[in-house]
C-alpha cells in the first residue's frame, strides 16, 4: 500500500474548515506570518506537529512519507563472529 502526503491545497483547506490559516497559526506560535508554510514543502518536525495539533490529527497521518522508517535487517552477533 503505498502511503500518500495530502496535498498542501487539501491542509489549507482543512485548515480554513477550521476557521484558521497559516499564517494565524504561525503568529500564534510566536513566529512569523509566513513560517509554517515552510512545513508544507519540507520537512519540518515543529512545524508539522503546530498544523497537525490545529486539525486534530497526527502529523503522521498527514504527511506519512516523512514518518516512515526504513526497515533495516538486523545483525546478530555471536561469540565466533569477533
Amino acid at each position: 500500500m503505498e502511503l500518500k502526503d495530502w496535498h498542501t491545497a487539501d491542509i489549507i483547506a482543512a485548515l480554513k474548515k477550521r476557521g484558521t490559516n497559516l499564517s494565524a497559526l504561525s503568529r500564534q506560535a510566536g513566529l512569523a506570518s509566513s513560517t509554517l508554510a515552510n512545513a508544507l514543502r519540507r520537512p519540518w518536525p515543529k512545524g508539522e506537529r503546530l498544523i497537525a495539533e490545529a486539525l486534530d490529527i497526527a502529523p503522521e497521518k498527514i504527511w506519512p512519507t516523512r514518518y516512515q522508517h526504513p526497515v533495516r535487517p538486523h545483525k546478530y552477533h555471536n561469540q565466533n563472529d569477533r
